[in-house]
């Protein structure tokens, strides 16, 4: 027998495999909503921000660099670098497009791909549709969004102890990513610490670079030293 949620509109099945998705958000962006105002936006602004760029670390590097006044030039190439995957996932999603997701629709599609609507979206069997990606991006959307409200308005009412406390939301999902592929691959291991290292040797040391570029160069440098020492071998991947 065919359940009821097969039977449902795209949309409408779209939205309800998006609510876990939403829920999860919710709590996250909160935290997100935390850090903003404490670095100096508006919650209007901390919710805009959440509105039109959806990625999580993207928006956390965001801030940091606006709240230290940096360069349009640092922002985009933060930006560009913490965000790339999410050119690869709408490559890999685009094999499991209907006939229907025109030029257009890609494009729509495209703003609201994330890490858990991409896995989601890549479990379904057969084909997608558009409107099965607008619902389940919408409610995530919402979920984002609302969580930023949230946040951001608890840290302009909550005491500054209390709200600093619970700005750790957002550090402690960033380890929740990246400590379980850590204990299970090295090389996921050493990028992390180079990372981590490199840092904390920008901010420490280094301190005539700028925050946005202190990012980029992290990451490059990481991901260069993990090239390095674990290269992947020919047809490894496949």
């Amino acid at each position: 027998m065919i359940s009821p949620k097969h039977d449902s509109p795209p949309f409408l099945r779209g939205m309800a495999d998006g609510i876990p998705i939403a829920l999860g958000y919710l709590s996250v962006s909160f935290g997100f909503g935390i850090l903003a105002v404490r670095s100096g936006l508006s919650v209007a602004a901390a919710v805009t921000v959440s509105a039109v760029n959806l990625t999580s670390a993207g928006q956390a590097a965001g801030v940091a660099i606006m709240a230290a006044g940096g360069s349009y030039l640092e922002m985009a190439l933060t930006q560009l670098i913490i965000n790339l995957r999410y050119g690869l996932m709408g490559i890999s999603l685009s094999q499991k497009l209907d006939d229907t997701f025109t030029t257009p629709r890609r494009l729509l599609v495209s703003y609201g791909i994330t890490d858990e609507i991409f896995a989601v979206a890549s479990a379904q069997p057969g084909r997608i549709t558009a409107r099965y990606m607008y619902g389940m991006i919408l409610i995530s959307t919402l979920g984002w969004s609302l969580g930023t409200f949230l946040g951001a308005a608890a840290g302009q009412l909550l005491p500054s102890s209390l709200s600093s406390a619970m700005g750790i939301v957002l550090y402690a999902m960033f380890l929740a990513i990246i400590i379980p592929p850590a204990r299970k691959s090295r090389a996921v291991l050493a990028v992390v610490i180079t990372a981590a290292l490199c840092s904390l040797l920008f901010h420490y040391v280094l301190t005539m670079v700028s925050g946005g570029f202190a990012i980029i160069l992290s990451a490059v440098l990481s991901a260069a030293v993990g090239a390095l020492v674990f290269p992947v071998e020919e047809g490894a991947a496949s």
